[in-house]
């Protein structure tokens, strides 16, 4: 909805993996809620990377899979963007590809890194040149000016010298390379084929889309290096911090069906419904959720209180997440074009609203006005998490 953080980025990465094109396609399909500005997927056929991308949905950067006949390989990386730094162009599309004294990678970040402007400042200053506002760029640079002899060493280095959350997927024509930030902010899981591929996902549920197992979650500060012949390392090249996963991944980013910190998303909101209707309890008819992301907290809600759960809300899913849409504009016109309140269900009732977060407040007093023209006799507004209080600045579109 309007009032929760913006969505951030997916993606996907994978080796020794035939159509491996199709399948990240397919992966990111599974990660399109976490992005809809852009989409892209670089390949490798072994010997260069082939890259396509585009602004829009999966569907609208790469229409039918037969249009990925024309990149061939068994290893791929893919990045659906909601950007929460730098604006909406074809050029902040990722993956990005360079050229550099180590030959040619590719790169795809979920995250934010805090300290990317100083960093970009300097390295111009320096005479780097930057052909985006991203800071994913900002480590392409550094890896490029990194003086370690192999790729991963040079990652390693490159991210030492960033701060903040992040999740990256690098591919060259040898290797894949996926690391998750030391305090683990956002979720990164690897999961393998039959017959020894790896593949990396945001999410667990772009494993069930390929038919794979669930895997586990990267841990904190978790480098994976893989080749093509099904080699797999594990190293941990960073200083260790505390723990700090992103309690919106549970809140509202990630899919319920998804394992994240290897963790169900699902029973996490179950369980917030719950306690909730113990904390906050309502003499009320129903209980309604706000769709989707409140749905299965909705659900604990009405399982916990003894009351009917209904659909008073429906969901116009043709119009992408609203608190996804970058301008405020977009986001206040989102409130009532995204859903409409069913009458014969609200109508003379008593009704609990339950929704997963407050972030801005642009949309409660919209709903509850709604939900009271179509004849609710009571509006009880219930939120699954605690107060937000302070800006993030980790890859959340919440600065102030």
């Amino acid at each position: 909805m309007l009032d929760i953080p913006r969505e951030h980025c997916g993606i996907v990465g994978m080796i020794g993996v035939p159509d491996s094109a199709l399948k990240t396609y397919m992966g990111l399909y599974a990660l399109q809620h976490r992005g809809q500005e852009s989409a892209g997927i670089v390949v490798s056929d072994g010997i260069e990377l082939i890259e396509r991308k585009g602004l829009g949905l999966v569907s609208e950067v790469f229409g039918t899979p037969t249009s990925l006949k024309d990149m061939p390989g068994e290893s791929a990386i893919g990045h659906v963007l909601y950007s929460t730094t730098g604006s909406t162009s074809i050029a902040n599309s990722q993956p990005f590809t360079i050229n550099y004294k180590r030959g040619t990678i590719a790169g795809a970040h979920n995250g934010n890194l805090v300290n990317a402007i100083e960093l970009r400042e300097r390295m111009e200053g320096e005479g780097s040149i930057f052909r985006t506002s991203t800071d994913t760029e900002v480590v392409l640079h550094l890896l490029a000016r990194s003086p370690c002899l192999t790729t991963p060493e040079g990652i390693a280095d490159a991210l030492s010298q960033v701060r903040g959350a992040f999740c990256f997927v690098f591919l060259t024509p040898e290797l894949l390379v996926a690391v998750r930030d030391p305090a683990g902010v956002r979720p990164l899981g690897i999961t393998h084929t039959e017959d020894g591929g790896t593949v990396i996902a945001s999410e667990s549920c772009a494993f069930d889309l390929l038919s794979l197992p669930s895997g586990r979650s990267l841990l904190p500060g978790e480098m994976i290096i893989a080749d093509r012949s099904g080699n797999v390392e594990s190293i941990f090249p960073f200083k260790s911090a505390e723990p700090a996963p992103c309690i919106f991944e549970f809140i509202y980013f990630s899919r319920p069906d998804s394992r994240i910190f290897d963790t169900n998303v699902d029973k996490i909101r179950r369980r917030m419904g719950r306690v909730l209707a113990m904390e906050h309890p309502a003499d009320a008819d129903i209980v309604i959720s706000v769709p989707d992301s409140s749905n299965t907290a909705a659900l604990g809600y009405a399982n916990e209180s003894g009351l009917p759960f209904e659909f008073g809300l429906i969901r116009n899913h043709y119009i992408g997440r609203t608190f996804i849409q970058p301008r405020q504009a977009i986001r206040d016109f989102g409130a009532r074009i995204k859903y409409n309140p069913v009458r014969g269900v609200l109508n003379g009732k008593r009704v609990v609203v339950v929704d997963d977060s407050i972030v801005r407040g642009t949309t409660s007093k919209a709903l509850v006005s709604m939900i009271r023209e179509a004849g609710a006799s009571e509006v009880h507004l219930r939120i699954a998490s605690p107060p937000i209080e302070y800006p993030c600045h980790y890859g959340i579109d919440t600065p102030t």
